[in-house]
């Protein structure tokens, strides 16, 4: 209970100061001159608590929710590194990207009978789970508004999450892995503003929606950060990212069939180095 009324409140105080950061006027923007780069390179450390919860159905029926932290004893707090950057291609285009990876696994007897995928767990044996998750987001920002202390922008990219569980009982002989694979083309806002020639705090909120009948879903991203410049070219930083995902399908025997709840909310501590001509 203490930790699902502390991740609500980390939620909310980041989409507090997401609304903050994209509600900055143009008055404001209007400042004193400051210079800007041309691109930087980002490498941080992810403090996260991810969330994951998964029904994997056969073609005889619907299979079993399960929660991956409650039930099958997945690490439910874990620290990664994440690379990131963005380039500025001209003055109102840039481009964003972000690389990093989850790895977990747990090991835990199951209080109930689980239907994964063609593959059936039974209660009271001990079943091994594992989570590999890759990320990779792309996106190209067009910046409307553009000033000396900052900028604000619509935008538009990709949001790919390769998603591996795997259920196993080592004892028995039993396994079962599926793979989830999900391209999600995403829009939003971005913007930024330097407090000082010093102090700069960053924003971003990207959506995505969709149901066709076989696939439904949708995806919330949001990323707030604050750095502090030193040099000429280095900054360190702190950021809060929350991420929820919700995807549902039946694709047939050549696709994902079933129910992904998927998410992950946190604190990034990085190092930040620019590169390329000031303007």
């Amino acid at each position: 209970m203490m930790s699902t009324i502390g991740s609500f409140a980390r939620r909310a105080m980041g989409w507090a100061a997401a609304l903050g950061c994209l509600s900055i006027s143009t008055t404001l923007l209007a400042q004193e001159p400051l210079g800007r780069e041309r691109g930087a390179i980002s490498f941080g450390a992810f403090v996260s608590e991810p969330v994951t919860s998964a029904r994997v159905d056969s073609d005889d029926g619907s299979g079993t929710d399960v929660d991956f932290e409650d039930d099958l004893g997945l690490d439910s707090s874990t620290t990664i590194l994440r690379l990131g950057g963005h380039w500025w291609m001209s003055r109102r285009n840039r481009l964003d990207f972000s690389v990093f990876s989850f790895s977990r696994e747990g090991n835990r007897k199951i209080d109930e009978t689980i239907d994964f995928g063609d593959t059936t767990f039974n209660i009271n044996t001990v079943v091994t789970s594992t989570q590999d998750i890759d990320i990779v987001k792309t996106a190209y920002t067009f910046a409307p508004i553009v000033k000396d202390r900052g900028y604000f922008g619509v935008t538009a990219g990709l949001y790919v999450s390769q998603n591996q569980l795997s259920l196993s009982e080592p004892t028995l002989g039993r396994a079962e892995s599926e793979d989830l694979t999900a391209p999600l083309p995403v829009i939003g806002v971005r913007g930024e503003y330097a407090i000082t020639d010093r102090l700069t705090f960053r924003g971003a909120l990207e959506v995505f929606g969709i149901d066709t009948g076989d696939v439904s879903g949708h995806l919330d991203d949001l990323y707030v950060a604050t750095d502090y410049g030193f040099g000429d070219r280095f900054a360190v930083g702190v950021a809060y990212n929350d991420v929820s995902m919700d995807i549902t399908a039946d694709e047939g025997e050549d696709g994902f069939r079933g129910a992904l709840d998927w998410g992950y909310d946190g604190w990034l501590l990085y190092f930040n180095v620019e590169f390329g001509k000031k303007n």
